[in-house]
């Protein structure tokens, strides 16, 4: 036995004695350079064709390959936000594999690149008090699972203490998850800085993950009633009446925003929808032959809003929503930017919102 030991230590002494071929230094993807412009960086020696695809370009840019086969682009004069991007390899989508930052969502597979500016923006992260997201799991009655939910807990919250905060439900689009309203949208930290600028009032907000499949989609209302409210309160110190309570959400999200909030009027008094997606059946279930006591919602109501861009996909089948609201006598606010089915759109949406929240 000693003697196969020594052997094995002589095989291993002399395999560390033998020169090591140097490990390849990833290239550093994206580089981002203080005149807005941004480096992507992709190696396929092997590839035939490589293009970026982001939301800072009208179109896909074909990449150049040097002799160690790492494809490189310069993109000038990107404005300043956060954007998802990837590569297209050989007719392939891919993330960037130099990036550690990825797009939250089940169907696709994004990459984030910041272009910070020289300005900091509402969503940058700032010299300010910074609350707490923490992942939480509940009992979902409704769907007969156990599910996870994101919630922020506001600069200086104690759990233990007497204050209690408003709540505000916000719900992801479509193929998100719980976490893009935090990894893409950055709703703590533009809650971080509006609360800083006194701007917004210390709330509390609840990321829930809102895809039921393969249960109905309708199930989802009855497990934001049912389950996720009654979770909330009775973990955290939350104001439990209408008036402090409110849901927000991006597009599917936002058409499940509208589902649940004129449902529950009595439970939400802020109903804000970005870019609504309407085509869903439970969507349709609710509004095709809407008979609503518009006398009685406007009064139960403190705000009910819609926000899209001009180049938003759903901004026709929203100002038909708008327009279905107005015939029916219900009062709403709108905010019509620039810009498409983005969330760069929707952090605008959020930090136009969040002011007017519990006032």
């Amino acid at each position: 036995m000693k003697k196969i030991l020594n052997l094995i230590l002589l095989v291993l002494a002399s395999l560390s004695a033998m020169p090591q071929a140097p490990r390849a230094v990833p290239p550093v993807s994206p580089q981002v350079n203080a005149d807005n412009s941004a480096i992507f960086r992709f190696v396929a020696p092997n590839a035939k064709e490589v293009f970026l695809t982001g939301e800072f370009l009208k179109e896909k840019q074909a990449m150049a390959k040097d002799a160690a086969g790492i494809w490189t682009i310069t993109v000038p004069n990107i404005k300043p936000d956060i954007y998802p991007y990837a590569f297209v390899v050989d007719g392939i989508q891919v993330a960037d594999p130099n990036n550690t930052r990825i797009f939250a969502n089940e169907r696709f597979k994004f990459s984030l690149v910041d272009v910070k500016g020289s300005t900091p923006l509402v969503h940058a992260v700032k010299n300010v008090p910074h609350g707490k997201v923490t992942y939480r799991l509940y009992k979902s009655a409704s769907l007969n699972t156990t599910r996870q939910l994101l919630v922020y807990t506001p600069p200086g919250f104690d759990a233990n203490a007497a204050k209690k905060y408003p709540v505000l439900y916000l719900i992801h689009g479509g193929s998100d998850t719980q976490e893009t309203w935090t990894k893409v949208g950055q709703a703590n930290l533009i809650a971080d800085n509006l609360i800083a600028e006194k701007k917004a009032v210390p709330m509390i907000i609840v990321m829930p993950y809102a895809n039921t499949r393969p249960a109905p989609m309708a199930k989802f209302n009855d497990e934001v009633v049912n389950d996720i409210i009654p979770f909330i309160q009775a973990n955290y110190p939350v104001l439990t009446d209408q008036p402090h309570r409110a849901i927000a959400g991006f597009s599917v999200g936002g058409g499940q925003t509208m589902e649940v909030g004129i449902s529950n009027p009595d439970k939400f008094a802020y109903v804000s929808a970005y870019a609504p997606y309407p085509e869903t059946a439970e969507f349709r279930e609710i509004f095709a032959d809407w008979k609503p006591d518009a006398a009685k919602l406007n009064k139960q109501y403190k705000l009910f809003s819609f926000s899209v861009g001009t180049e938003d996909f759903l901004y026709e089948s929203t100002k038909k929503n708008m327009e279905m609201f107005k015939e029916k006598g219900v009062k709403f606010e709108s905010l019509i930017v620039p810009g498409g089915h983005t969330w760069m759109n929707c952090k605008l949406y959020l930090a136009t919102t969040l002011p007017k929240l519990f006032k």
